[in-house]
């Protein structure tokens, strides 16, 4: 019996999501008789209907192209049960939509927001599959999330070329990157680029911390320092904050982001030239790295083996380098942050790296 199969990318795009269609796609065409439905801008599509039928021809010669070949918007899952101000319910729109294209199975590409609204839509009764996708790395259950190599492959570039110009001038040189809630990325580039001050969320810092850390740089004779911080940073007093409390705070701010004004905190307190380096969406861009091709390619062809087994209501793993099959209903509200039993975050302390503590 042919199956029909629903596709949808959701959330911020990454380099690798085309690559996990064509896996999905070209493993399903050679696993079961198959027929797949693009559907446009995310969950944004299934609640307005908007989807295309798509041949095998689509899947052809996507395999480096960066973004998503679908398109993709945010639909926060905290709205999804509420109708606004235009009358949608949206949950219903959805289910009427899914049953409108005749799908087997709606496979969904995203994040933690992405996963949370398929694990809804499994709660209503139908058929999913997630395939976990973020340079953040911080779905619970996977060691690895497509998008993230790539993002961290770019973050470090940017360090990388940091360290000359900050050599050449003397300077403190922070490159702040992408990671609101968790700081798998910027820990990731930090090590790879030499980072001498690694900032994460889940790490609150002390400003005393960093300025002991560059002077005692200066006593050593280094004329110059790399501080890698994720956009997500806080100090001890802000992670104490209630939620409201420091979103008020956060608006109140006259700095751009947390790293200008870390740039003027530092330069006020030691009158160290201090200079922001934001790649921001680069490090969402361009074509995959190879490791994120093969990566996203192997969670693709996994879901086709678990849609031919009708084994819906899962997301794609992988751990300790073999893939798996998570409930949905297990991992769709938990987060993974960095940890200090990482290797990694034992690594960095091993090499001195200073995280504000």
């Amino acid at each position: 019996m042919k199956k029909r199969i629903g596709i949808l990318t959701s959330g911020g795009d990454c380099p690798g999501l085309n690559a996990a269609i064509r896996g999905l796609a070209k493993s399903s065409y050679a696993l079961f008789d198959c027929e797949f439905v693009g559907i446009r801008n995310g969950y944004k599509g299934l609640i307005d209907g908007d989807y295309r039928e798509m041949k095998k021809s689509d899947f052809s010669g996507i395999l480096t192209l960066g973004g998503t070949m679908l398109g993709s918007k945010r639909t926060p899952f905290r709205n999804m049960r509420n109708i606004e101000e235009d009358g949608i319910d949206k949950v219903s729109n959805m289910i009427k939509n899914y049953k409108k294209m005749k799908l087997d199975c709606l496979v969904t590409l995203g994040g933690n927001g992405t996963h949370k609204n398929a694990n809804l839509l499994r709660e209503e009764g139908l058929n999913v599959i997630g395939l976990p996708k973020t340079i953040d790395n911080d779905i619970y259950g996977t060691d690895f999330t497509f998008g993230f190599h790539s993002a961290v492959d770019i973050a470090t570039d940017v360090i990388d070329k940091i360290h000359t110009t900050a050599s050449s001038h003397d300077r403190v040189m922070i490159v702040e990157l992408m990671g609101n809630k968790a700081g798998w990325l910027t820990l990731y580039a930090g090590l790879a680029g030499g980072a001498d001050i690694v900032l994460i969320p889940e790490i609150p810092y002390s400003l005393e911390s960093i300025y002991e850390a560059l002077l005692q740089r200066q006593k050593n004779g280094k004329n110059f320092s790399i501080l890698a911080i994720a956009e997500g940073a806080k100090t001890i007093k802000e992670a104490q904050m209630k939620k409201h409390e420091f979103e008020q705070h956060r608006l109140k701010m006259q700095y751009h982001t947390v790293s200008y004004r870390l740039a003027e905190q530092i330069n006020q307190k030691l009158g160290f030239d201090t200079r922001v380096t934001v790649p921001g969406h680069t490090q969402r861009g361009g074509t995959p790295s190879a490791q994120d091709r093969i990566l996203a390619t192997k969670f693709g062809a996994f879901a086709a083996e678990l849609i031919k087994n009708e084994d819906y209501g899962n997301t794609i793993s992988i751990v300790k380098n073999k893939l798996k099959a998570t409930p949905l209903k297990k991992m769709a509200h938990m987060r993974k942050p960095v940890t200090r039993d990482t290797d990694e975050f034992k690594t960095a302390l091993h090499l001195g790296i200073n995280f504000g503590e």
